[in-house]
């Protein structure tokens, strides 16, 4: 059973997830998302449930820890959390999902109630992890918790019906209830790779279930910083 987490969220555009923990009660994060705690929570990182997992997220592009965030002190303790860039907070409560489990892209997470487990889920076609453009790689929350994903920039709802259908670059895709049929197929056509500017592969949804999308990935981010500190090196030279 995962501890049922009070929480709060502060902010707008940079938001931070504050977790109250009442005696004895944990959480879990990714490594160096933790930004301040009170004095009666310890910390400790480890695996997360041995080396193999570990691995595993290393191979998704994650860390090979896990931060876990314990109350041991007999009063309420708070922490917490934060991503690297500009984005919005999502609550994801596990128990109203179906079996319990949530799937998000291997940036998304954030942090969680302990006992939610944190698994490698990779997709149905074993080249699309390989080729999705951005990489369609995603994570497993599964429990009866409080798990917290990030979503860049923007973050958009969408409770896709039953054969509904929704097209997306990879990685705009936040997160998606299990129940969400998903894959990646190649968009043909020379010109699309030359002038469209999106890759030559999508993400193909299919409902039902709810999907969460985000503006700005992480990844574009990056890629955007990278091409103007070059633009700028080369003025310079």
């Amino acid at each position: 059973m995962a501890d049922h987490l009070e929480y709060a969220l502060h902010g707008d555009d940079l938001q931070i997830v504050e977790l109250a923990l009442e005696p004895g009660q944990a959480a879990r994060s990714e490594v160096g998302m933790m930004i301040y705690m009170d004095e009666g929570i310890k910390m400790q990182t480890s695996t997360g449930g041995g080396i193999i997992r570990g691995l595993k997220r290393m191979v998704t592009g994650e860390s090979f820890f896990i931060s876990s965030y314990k109350n041991i002190s007999d009063a309420k303790q708070k922490v917490g959390f934060t991503a690297a860039y500009p984005g919005k907070v999502i609550p994801i409560d596990l128990q109203d999902e179906e079996n319990g489990s949530f799937l998000c892209q291997k940036d998304a997470f954030l942090c969680a109630a302990s006992g939610v487990e944190i698994k490698v889920a990779f997709t149905k076609r074993f080249g699309s992890g390989l080729f999705g453009g951005e990489g369609f790689v995603l994570q497993r929350l599964k429990g009866d918790g409080l798990a917290f994903i990030h979503a860049g920039g923007t973050c958009i709802k969408r409770d896709l019906a039953k054969g509904e259908k929704l097209r997306i670059d990879s990685g705009c895709l936040v997160g998606l209830s299990e129940s969400v049929d998903y894959g990646i197929k190649f968009v043909g056509g020379f010109k699309n790779k030359l002038f469209g500017g999106e890759g030559l592969f999508l993400a193909h949804l299919e409902g039902p279930g709810t999907v969460y999308l985000q503006s700005l990935p992480f990844s574009r981010l990056v890629d955007r910083i990278v091409a103007s500190a070059n633009l700028i090196r080369h003025e310079e030279e």
